[in-house]
């Protein structure tokens, strides 16, 4: 089955056509910057210039950075305050004429993994973490996704976590991959102490440099892998949530 996923970032809108049989995406994906300011009717826009490139009028799904609930966009940290409460799956439907399911992008990125990536066939509790402009988590027990946990954050260093230890941070503060990566160290070993996960997955953009700040992940005493989807993972499981007809916080990985 053919579905439209795109994946809203704090740089990038992206999109593409994906098999959700196999997770291949059958186009090249189609990026748009994200505009600034990033408000509802920028950023809807964005999306629906990416729907009229592949000329789609499908089954669809969005990924979304913040916390989704009721097809309304709940929190914003890395968009404009106005998408708080926003009726994001109304205005998507309105203008597709389509259904659109709309879910939290670490979420999405999760079920990716999880269904074809590094967290295939694996039980117990998986914690996939983004690694991009923000920090995004998404929590697996035996396959099950527990939604919405906005753990990026926490407080880490006296401030929210991905003001310290995001990708956007090392870019933005000039650290070396050493410096940065025992950010990582500390955040990831804050969160095991939180959740006793069996398997952290790092994922985001950041994830193809992962030999270059794995040897400081040193503290945490849980598995740790780099995501294999890349930044292919938001899209497919975007496209993933798109055709899952129950209630999405009750999504389970097949």
């Amino acid at each position: 089955m053919e579905v439209l996923g795109i994946d809203i970032g704090g740089s990038g809108v992206k999109g593409a056509i994906v098999d959700v049989k196999t997770g291949e995406l059958l186009t090249s994906r189609y990026r748009i910057p994200t505009p600034h300011p990033a408000t509802p009717e920028a950023v809807l826009k964005t999306v629906e210039e990416i729907i009229e490139h592949f000329e789609w009028h499908g089954l669809m799904g969005v990924g979304y950075p913040g916390v989704v609930k009721g097809g309304k966009t709940r929190t914003a940290a890395n968009v404009h305050e106005r998408w708080i409460n926003f009726p994001v799956e109304m205005e998507l439907e309105r203008f597709t004429g389509q259904r659109v399911r709309v879910i939290n992008d670490a979420d999405a990125a999760g079920l990716a993994e999880m269904r074809f990536g590094a967290g295939r066939d694996r039980d117990g509790v998986v914690v996939m973490i983004t690694l991009g402009t923000g920090i995004g988590v998404a929590m697996f027990t035996d396959g099950h996704l527990v939604p919405n946990l906005e753990l990026g954050h926490i407080e880490l260093g006296g401030e929210d976590a991905e003001h310290h230890a995001a990708d956007s941070a090392r870019e933005r503060e000039d650290l070396s991959w050493k410096k940065w990566g025992k950010r990582v160290d500390r955040y990831l070993y804050t969160l095991e102490k939180l959740l006793w996960p069996d398997l952290f997955i790092i994922g985001g953009g950041v994830s193809k440099d992962w030999n270059k700040f794995a040897p400081y992940l040193e503290k945490v005493n849980v598995e740790i892998v780099p995501a294999e989807m890349r930044n292919q993972a938001g899209i497919v499981g975007a496209a993933l949530a798109g055709v899952y007809e129950g209630n999405i916080h009750t999504i389970a990985v097949e």
